[in-house]
């Protein structure tokens, strides 16, 4: 798949924009906030309704604007093109169409664009909460399986009503909250189980395309490893939450489940977070966004519109030539203040000043 034209109104610095892409390399260039990493933004945006810089959508609206719009047009390999467009209003009433009809979920959104995006926030992966680590798998899981993003779906529900009726229960069991709590516990087990079955599942697959991609980035063999931590014991999730639930009562939370767990990453058998130095962190850091790539042009036997989001300027030259070098085929959309890896030979170059291309 190929983004062929973005058009951008009252999107964060943009007043109005129409903007055409590569097949290939497209480099967007440009001082430091002039607009360049919105510009991408608005295109992953198209394929997961979400920012990758973790904001609410009010902040992607220009200031003074009510409403922004985002349009993108995608090419697919066999010739068909799809029609992204999505609308983002400061009163909650976002909308996004396909071809001038609403996607029946999110996720179907990715059968039109899927985009891998490298960003400077990708080291917290390695040195973050566990949250990012979850919602890395997590992401993939949604993109590659939808009973499982049914799941993930579902034990969100779970967890926000039982963690309501926790705080409601002011730490004390009462019979009636305690026959509420039995059948959120029983749905909470049933839901989580499966969650964290299907995260293992996939680490399984993506640990050895992790593990390459790293030997790929760093040029050598770091004894890489991953593993998934539950924060329950082998018996069972079920006999966990009911072990935990006195003390869920009161803390108003629920202590146990795959909102608990983690990725573990070690290097040398080490613990990449906390033995791990900033030039073994970073490069693992990118070795999972690059597995992830790697493991959807697998999957779909077509690879994502990559998004490099001023990453390569933090790497040294042979890293960031490495990146470049072990990417798959396709498409792919830099940005950069002014630093290129040797050998980098981009199909269009795209200046961007003050929310507006300057030069193309």
């Amino acid at each position: 798949m190929i983004v062929r034209t973005l058009e951008l109104a009252d999107f964060r610095n943009y007043a109005s924009a129409s903007i055409g892409f590569a097949d290939g390399v497209t480099v967007v260039s440009g001082d430091n906030g002039q607009g360049k990493t919105s510009l991408v933004e608005a295109i992953a945006y198209l394929s997961t309704t979400r920012s990758f810089r973790g904001v609410a959508a009010e902040a992607l609206i220009r200031a003074g604007a009510d409403v922004a719009i985002i349009r993108g047009t995608v090419r697919h390999e066999d010739g068909r093109e799809s029609l992204i467009e999505a609308e983002i209003s400061r009163e909650g009433r976002n909308r996004i169409q396909v071809n001038r009809k609403r996607p029946r979920r999110t996720r179907d959104l990715l059968e039109h664009l899927r985009t891998t995006v490298f960003s400077p926030e990708d080291l917290d992966l390695v040195k973050g909460s566990p949250q990012h680590r979850r919602d890395y798998l997590d992401a993939v899981l949604e993109s590659v399986d939808a009973q499982s993003a049914d799941d993930l779906a579902d034990l969100d529900k779970v967890l926000r009503q039982r963690n309501a009726l926790l705080k409601q229960a002011g730490g004390r069991a009462s019979g009636s909250v305690a026959a509420t709590l039995d059948v959120w516990d029983e749905r909470l087990a049933a839901v989580g189980e499966r969650v964290a079955s299907a995260r293992r599942r996939l680490l399984d697959r993506l640990a050895p395309v992790v593990t390459a991609a790293y030997c790929d980035l760093a040029g050598r063999d770091d004894g890489v490893s991953l593993g998934y931590e539950s924060s329950w014991p082998t018996g069972g999730l079920a006999g966990a939450v009911a072990a935990a639930r006195d003390d869920d009562l009161r803390r108003s939370v629920t202590t146990v489940g795959p909102h608990r767990d983690d990725l573990a990453a070690a290097i040398h058998g080490w613990p990449a977070r906390t033995h791990g130095s900033q030039g073994e962190q970073r490069t693992l850091a990118l070795a999972m966004r690059l597995a992830v790539h790697r493991f959807a042009t697998l999957h779909f036997g077509v690879p994502p519109v990559l998004i490099l989001d001023d990453v390569l300027s933090e790497l040294d030259p042979s890293r960031a030539e490495a990146l470049l070098r072990h990417v798959p085929p396709g498409q792919t959309l830099i940005t950069t203040a002014g630093y290129l890896p040797g050998g980098t030979v981009p199909e269009r170059v795209l200046r961007i000043s003050a929310g507006a291309v300057v030069t193309a």
